[in-house]
């Protein structure tokens, strides 16, 4: 019933920009905390960055200061803009997020599908 699609990989050149987007969707009540993670081939995923439903947001050292995690609760969505990628960034990019379904008292974990991010160098 509930489904997380991310949009918004492709190819860019180093030092370029990226905004990725994840709309979730079906019955939900709310949404919790939401978090990007990446997986580049052949290693494994590792999370990315995260954001509460009150927009207190981590990230990993990574990423500081060139990635901006943010959310859209009136569209059940969270971006992330990348800046200054470089080919290191490389990867599919998945989003994931603690969801409650109307009609139930608990939180469940999804995943998208992912969307891949290449950066050329």
């Amino acid at each position: 019933q509930v489904q997380l699609v991310e949009s918004g990989g492709g190819l860019v050149q180093a030092g370029g920009s990226l905004r990725l987007s994840c709309a979730a969707s079906g019955s939900i009540f709310s949404i919790n905390t939401m978090a990007w993670y990446r997986q580049a081939p052949g290693k494994q995923r590792e999370l990315v960055a995260t954001i509460t439903s009150s927009d207190s947001t981590n990230y990993a050292d990574s990423v500081k200061g060139r990635f901006t995690i943010s959310r859209d609760n009136a569209k059940n969505t969270v971006y992330l803009q990348m800046n200054s990628l470089q080919p290191e960034d490389t990867g599919a990019y998945y989003c994931n997020a603690d969801i409650r379904r109307s009609g139930i008292t608990w939180y469940h974990n999804y995943w998208g599908q992912g969307t891949q991010v290449t950066v050329s160098s």
